[in-house]
């Protein structure tokens, strides 16, 4: 069986077992316990994490002390403060572990050279930007135009494991609503 990043990678982009063994030596593996932070606000941001197993949130805290979460991260995800992580500068969310959880990580110095060195990584880099870019847009159309009941449906479709693994609390800090209200639309 191949290994879970070749195969994710794959999926956009054929390798050989030599062009795999060069990428994958760009990576380091940690794991995480629940509640572990990989960045803290005001941490410049090292590393882009690949979610190999676990559950992850990225979110930020307000002036009234309000989480609001961004976005959560599963299995064969990537995940970090991407404008910390470009600009090295000093990061304006959080991102922890709501599951124990095992990574892969690569710097943006490795990142960089393996881009340059290898363009089937530039491609699929490009692409999952690209991808990322389009479910952005979508997150901000869907929290401007969609009623609370339309977007706690959507999330419900397009990602049903995840209220199996996150508590409703932090659903509800997703949607934007309050666990009140997403107690009435779960009815």
């Amino acid at each position: 069986m191949s290994h879970p990043l070749r195969q994710h990678i794959e999926e956009l982009v054929k390798l050989t077992d030599e062009e795999f063994a060069f990428i994958l030596g760009h990576f380091e593996q940690i794991k995480k316990r629940k509640h572990q932070y990989l960045v803290q606000e005001g941490d410049v941001v090292k590393k882009e994490f690949w979610i190999i197993k676990g559950c992850l949130k990225s979110s930020f805290i307000d002036n009234d002390g309000k989480e609001h979460i961004l976005q959560f991260g599963m299995e064969n995800w990537w995940i970090t403060d991407y404008e910390s992580f470009v600009k090295q500068t000093k990061s304006k969310i959080s991102i922890d572990c709501i599951e124990d959880s095992e990574l892969l990580y690569i710097t943006l110095e490795n990142r960089d050279k393996l881009t340059s060195e290898m363009h089937k990584m530039e491609r699929f880099w490009a692409r999952k930007s690209k991808f990322g870019r389009i479910a952005l847009q979508n997150r901000v159309l869907s929290l401007l135009q969609n009623s609370a009941k339309e977007r706690y449906d959507l999330l419900l479709q397009q990602y049903p494991q995840l209220f199996q693994r996150v508590p409703k609390k932090m659903i509800a800090s997703y949607l934007g609503v309050s666990r009140e209200t997403l107690s009435r639309l779960n009815s």
